[in-house]
């Protein structure tokens, strides 16, 4: 199941050459996100009350439409990697204009992270559950760690 949301592109969204700036692209990437697992039941409170949160280490834009001021955006989220323990995991986003045409992905990669002790965690299993239920990226591999050096 693919998940996806809309938006209209505000005033605040645009740069000034009256398109929408580079930063407003991953901002509904994240928005995206967060809606994603909100509606899963891991709000922000919930993640609070377990003490963990998702994090990044890296995220790539690509742009490759305007978007301007009043348009409506399709946001997608379809995972692109995930490892064994559901610890890491990797999402594609693809942001497509009112017409249908891809204006831009964010591709990103990210972890869970122990609120209390600052260090990355294994989440529970009910969130390994809902981030494995999003739909593949064509892209999708399984993330293998490496091996400890000794």
């Amino acid at each position: 199941m693919e998940y996806a949301k809309t938006y209209t592109v505000r005033w605040a969204d645009l740069d000034p050459n009256i398109h929408m700036r580079h930063s407003a692209y991953t901002d509904y990437a994240a928005h995206t996100r967060v809606q994603f697992l909100a509606e899963q039941g891991f709000t922000m409170a919930r993640f609070a009350q377990l003490g963990i949160g998702p994090i990044l280490f890296r995220e790539d834009t690509r742009f490759l439409k305007e978007v301007g001021l009043g348009e409506t955006i399709r946001v997608t989220a379809e995972l692109s990697g995930l490892n064994e323990d559901g610890s890491r995991w990797n999402i594609v986003h693809a942001i497509y204009k009112e017409d249908g045409r891809l204006a831009a992905t964010v591709t990103v990669e990210g972890a869970w992270l122990d609120l209390r002790a600052r260090k990355l965690t294994v989440p529970p299993p009910e969130i390994s559950t809902v981030m494995s239920s999003i739909s593949r990226h064509a892209s999708y591999q399984d993330i293998v760690r490496a091996p400890r050096e000794a």
